[in-house]
């Protein structure tokens, strides 16, 4: 019997490489999301492609008091848990405008902590299964630039790193994963520098990896662990005057 993985957030560039590569791998998935016509169409594309079984389910990341019922919908009980789901917001906005750093903040932080205490629960209880949370390097040290979105992002990796240690008894494997630049819908304004931007496929293959060879916290491109390893270790009187 096939294992099922629930993407949420399925519809993102990312989520929806790393479908292709859950599907070759030969897991049935329940897609999430808001869009239900677009991930149907992603679902029978993926069982044509790949032979496998694919449901779609309709999820909203901000609808905190609709996830228990969403989560106790889904049969058989996911093997797997990727929260995908993001949102970049608009930083200069968020600095004036509260309904904007809130969406921010729930999004990439409330959203990923109500989903995931649930279905850390059932987990646990199950004594199998793992857990892929896409974070983000903005959450290693907060910048002036995005500094909201990056302090949502710290909450998430912390809470993903908390997890972790509280799971690994029982048998259930927690993955943070913290991309880089990734060339997406999302970054689609943005002036992205080539060397340091990864494809969605690309950070879904490392995502995959990482799901097989139980690691811990992953960084796509994988260079991005050693700068984000200097720019953590900058001395906070001199990284203050800096503009990154």
């Amino acid at each position: 019997m096939r294992k099922n993985i629930l993407i949420l957030g399925a519809g993102s560039d990312m989520a929806r490489a790393l479908c292709a590569e859950l599907a070759g791998g030969g897991y049935d998935l329940f897609l999430a999301g808001r869009n239900v016509d677009e991930l149907s169409k992603d679902a029978k594309d993926l069982e044509i492609r790949f032979e496998i079984q694919a449901e779609v389910f309709y999820f909203d990341a901000l609808d905190f008091d609709s996830h228990a019922g969403f989560y106790e919908h889904l049969n058989p009980q996911p093997y797997g848990v990727v929260v995908a789901f993001g949102l970049l917001g608009d930083e200069n906005r968020a600095r004036r405008d509260p309904q904007e750093w809130q969406r921010i903040i729930n999004t990439n932080f409330t959203g990923c902590v109500s989903i995931l205490s649930l279905a850390a629960n059932r987990m646990e209880k199950a004594g199998e299964g793992f857990i892929v949370g896409i974070s983000s390097v903005a959450g290693d040290r907060g910048r002036a630039s995005n500094y909201v979105y990056g302090s949502a992002k710290a909450g998430m990796s912390a809470f993903l790193s908390g997890l972790r240690n509280r799971l690994f008894s029982s048998g259930v494997r927690v993955i943070t994963v913290k991309p880089g630049f990734v060339r997406t819908k999302m970054t689609r304004d943005l002036d992205l520098p080539s060397r340091l931007s990864a494809t969605p496929e690309e950070a879904a293959g490392n995502i995959y990896k990482a799901i097989l060879r139980n690691r811990d916290i992953v960084y796509t491109r994988w260079m991005w662990r050693w700068i984000m390893a200097f720019i953590k270790h900058i001395p906070e009187r001199i990284f203050k005057r800096m503009s990154i």
